[in-house]
């Protein structure tokens, strides 16, 4: 945008604001430059609200430097508007960068962490290099962000690095502004930066060379945590099985598969298939965790047991790229904690939870202040989407098409849990935090509320939060004073998140498949068709409701909801199944028929654990989501039949026979047809059942948009199939891109929610 005075002449001058992630990414010495590169005199800042630019020369001149202020930007620049206005010349001589100016309420968002440059790397492996295996080094393109932020404005002594006071060579290039370290707030080296060093599970050095010896005791099938960017991780040798399943063990993860880290791209290829969508995520400055089809069997089994896939990423510091250098092999590398605890991120606290599972520690004293799990994604259509955002994704801002009236923060669910804070037109979502079940977590969800709102400066005037009264970010919400509450339904949220993201308010159908939710109700929910706004919903049509015998036990137990499924069977007593459980099957048939501690739910999550139980694929679960994990695990791809289902209508209200499609699955494994194809035509017929009842609902309401989302989705088998009908029929398909399917995209959709009701209102 431009506005002007209608100046005349060879000379002009113009002030330029620029907004979004632009500060701490060396966007004022690129001002710099491009300003010499143009022969243009005038000034550079920084302010609250983001860069500021007074620059005048000859009007070609100055006409190039804007082309080039965009096009050229810095690789961890996120440019969301430029402003320009005329102004009168005044003769400015030279150009200068400016002291900041921190007056004023703070917009200027600050980056997430970022994997090391190439410029970096290249320095690493130099041994004439000063920073020659220097484990710490990073410039203005790359290095740590928000796990170092301790406060607003981003400046050095706001971070964990005031500490380290810098030497003179590094002082040299922090004040240059033709360097790329100019106000790199983390530029360190040897002599003056953090030093890395390698101690036992009491705090006992164990050699002079860290790196070196944290190599011959991987080799040697130790288990090792070392301190990374965002947290503590454990590793072992990926292609030793006693390593591995020892991890296993100590950790207390029985099924979960790990994360494998991998020096190269070729690396990564030779464990599994890398397409080109695939190549740019790993390679990614973000450096996620990327969800890949496995191939050979290099690794050990037990890095993920019975999985198709793996999650493969490559490294991300410079650490973490010595490391896989002198190992020379694929690594496992994950989370520093026990099962359903956050990840380990002070020194105190990593010695003290994770002295039972690692042998060494590779520490460091640079100080981590936020905790930022790894990020996963999954390719699809030639791009990713978000399983879980995290590290390298936080707190950069989600850019929504409306504004929020009023500052909201939305606390999201208990499980897979994020909080958003959201002002103006942008949301910023959190970290991944997890699962709101112990006191630990819960300190992290209250730390990552209090850590985002001072370095986004958002003081809310509106609490989203979910309608489950157990919820602890429930009661977190209606325990606070002073703001507006707005309670949303789980899966409006959902059916929210991916509608805002796609720019769309509605209305459409939204199709919330996941595994539990508390609806409107206040029954279990959780295969939903919903006629949805950004602002309000209508239920027009769920999966047919069944018993969820023993409530949460049968989250953990799929085996009770194939019981339940099969409860109107008279031969269900002769299925492995039932003949695994023995006297307990007919217990808990007689407890589904008395009806005590049995809600109805009409969860698609639960029809999957119902159907990988009777197909003997797992009658119990370890974490989230296996069984259904695993019986997509099992289909067929290459199967494009799939099974009947029926759709009817009860009180106006579209239902799908969950039922009937068991059914058939049962009659095809009592005659032995391979579980291969039974479940291929399982989520066929679960693909078409969407179809059909989203065709329904187009016929009586004219709404040919359909939202498609919750944790279900998370499987690319229904995905591809469900989008592949919708889209054959003329649907606008709208699904994930930048939030996860998943709860972690829970909190965007209540703030997105709150917003539209705000609007609704004025």
């Amino acid at each position: 945008m431009e506005s002007g005075e209608g100046v005349v002449g060879p000379v002009r001058r113009v002030e330029i604001r620029v907004e979004g992630v632009v500060q701490g990414v060396g966007f004022r010495p690129f001002v710099y430059g491009l300003a010499e590169r143009f022969g243009l005199n005038g000034r550079v800042g920084n302010d609250t609200g983001g860069v500021v630019i007074d620059v005048e020369g000859p009007r070609e001149a100055v006409a190039g430097f804007l082309k080039s202020l965009e096009v050229d930007a810095p690789v961890l620049a996120d440019i969301e508007r430029v402003t320009v206005v005329t102004r009168p010349p005044r003769g400015s001589i030279g150009f200068r960068i400016v002291d900041s100016d921190h007056g004023g309420p703070r917009r200027t968002p600050v980056p997430a962490d970022s994997a090391t440059c190439k410029k970096c790397l290249a320095e690493l492996f130099d041994p004439c290099d000063r920073r020659y295996r220097y484990p710490f080094l990073n410039c203005t393109d790359c290095g740590p962000r928000f796990t170092i932020v301790r406060d607003v404005p981003y400046d050095r002594g706001n971070t964990t690095m005031a500490e380290f006071p810098m030497c003179p060579a590094c002082a040299r290039e922090y004040h240059d502004p033709t360097d790329r370290r100019f106000h790199a707030q983390p530029v360190c080296c040897p002599d003056c930066g953090p030093r890395l060093r390698i101690v036992d599970a009491h705090g006992r050095p164990l050699g002079d060379d860290p790196v070196g010896r944290a190599v011959e005791l991987l080799r040697a099938g130790m288990v090792v945590a070392v301190k990374g960017l965002g947290g503590y991780h454990v590793a072992v040798d990926a292609t030793n099985p006693h390593a591995v399943e020892t991890l296993r063990a100590r950790k207390r993860r029985a099924d979960k598969p790990f994360a494998v880290m991998v020096a190269t791209v070729d690396e990564a290829r030779r464990l599994c298939v890398v397409d080109e969508a695939a190549e740019r995520a790993l390679t990614d400055r973000r450096r996620p965790i990327v969800l890949l089809d496995r191939r050979g069997k290099e690794l050990a089994e037990a890095v993920a047991p019975g999985n198709r896939q793996l999650g493969v990423f490559l490294p991300y510091t410079p650490l973490h790229h010595l490391l896989s250098v002198e190992f020379g092999a694929p690594m496992v590398l994950t989370s520093g904690n026990a099962s359903d605890e956050p990840i380990a991120f002070t020194d105190a606290d990593a010695l003290s939870r994770l002295s039972g599972i690692a042998d060494a520690f590779l520490v460091h004293d640079r100080p981590i202040h936020a905790w930022a799990d790894d990020s996963v994604v999954r390719p699809w259509r030639d791009t990713v989407v978000p399983v879980r955002r995290s590290r390298g994704y936080t707190p950069e801002p989600i850019r929504c098409a409306w504004e929020f009236p009023r500052p909201v923060l939305a606390v999201g669910a208990e499980l897979k849990n994020t909080v958003c804070l959201a002002s103006g037109c942008r949301a910023v979502l959190s970290q991944h935090i997890g699962d709101l079940r112990n006191l630990e977590t819960f300190r992290a969800f209250t730390d990552a509320i209090g850590h985002l709102s001072r370095l986004s400066d958002i003081v809310p005037a509106v609490v989203a939060h979910d309608l489950h009264p157990d919820y602890v970010s429930t009661n977190y919400a209606l325990d606070s004073t002073g703001v507006d509450l707005v309670g949303v339904q789980h899966h409006h949220a959902h059916v929210a998140a991916c509608l805002a993201e796609n720019g769309v308010a509605g209305p459409a159908i939204g199709v919330a498949f996941d595994g539990t939710g508390y609806g409107s109700d206040g029954t279990v929910w959780g295969g939903e068709f919903l006629l949805a706004t950004l602002s309000g919903f209508q239920r027009v049509g769920h999966l047919e409701v069944v018993p969820m015998p023993g409530g949460e036990a049968a989250v953990r137990q799929p085996w009770r909801m194939a019981a339940a499924y099969l409860r109107d069977d008279p031969d269900a007593s002769s299925l492995a199944v039932a003949r695994r459980q023995g006297r307990r099957w007919e217990w808990l048939r007689r407890l589904v028929d008395s009806g005590l501690g049995t809600p109805v739910t009409s969860s698609v999550g639960r029809l999957f654990d119902a159907v990988a139980a009777i197909l003997d694929i797992r009658d119990t679960v370890t974490y989230e989501g296996q069984a259904a994990i695993e019986l997509e695990q099992r289909a067929d791809p290459g199967c494009v039949d799939g099974y009947p289902v029926g759709v009817f209508e009860d009180a106006g209200t579209f239902v799908v026979d969950g039922p009937g499609l068991v059914r058939a699955v049962v009659d095809d494994h009592r005659c032995g047809v391979d579980v291969a194809l039974v479940s291929a035509r399982f989520h066929n017929g679960l693909a078409a059942a969407v179809h059909r009842t989203c065709l329904s609902i187009a016929e009586r309401t004219d709404v040919w948009t359909v939202a498609l989302s919750g944790g279900v989705f998370a499987n690319r088998l229904l995905l591809e199939r469900t989008v592949e009908a919708l889209e054959g029929s003329g649907f606008t398909v709208l699904t994930h891109s930048r939030v996860p399917c998943n709860d972690g995209g829970i909190s965007f959709g209540q703030a997105v929610v709150a917003a539209a009701r705000d609007r609704s209102s004025d």
